[in-house]
């Protein structure tokens, strides 16, 4: 059983920063491409950031660029989700997935062809 665990969400103030981070048990993540999601109330989940395990390459959805930086630990047991200057929009139920290794990123994050699914770590940022 592929299970992802999510932690390190909660409520911040515009302009401030949080770390995700998703682990990953009973396997690790050299062959699985992993994604970050989130999911706004009355909203369809949206691919945040995806990196793939071939090469190392990453997408970021247009919002995020340059806010947001997916990254996987050396042990390949962790990934994270590092969020910095954090906005109301950012508000959201983050999830960690991971997929085949034969797609890229961005069809990671824009197909999202997952094959499983953490249970979600809300973050807040209030208006």
């Amino acid at each position: 059983q592929l299970q992802l665990v999510e932690s390190g969400g909660g409520l911040v103030q515009p302009g401030g920063s949080l770390r995700l981070s998703c682990a990953a048990s009973g396997f690790t993540l050299d062959y699985y491409n992993v994604g970050w999601f989130r999911q706004a109330p009355g909203k369809e989940r949206e691919g945040v950031a995806c990196l793939s395990t071939t090469d190392s390459s990453t997408y970021y959805r247009d919002s995020v660029k340059g806010r947001f930086t997916i990254s996987r630990d050396v042990t390949k047991k962790w990934a994270y989700l590092q969020m910095n200057n954090l906005n109301p929009d950012d508000t959201g139920l983050y999830f960690c997935a991971i997929g085949p290794r034969v797609t890229t990123a961005q069809a990671m994050c824009v197909m999202r062809p997952v094959q499983s699914w953490g249970q979600g770590t809300q973050v807040t940022v209030p208006s």
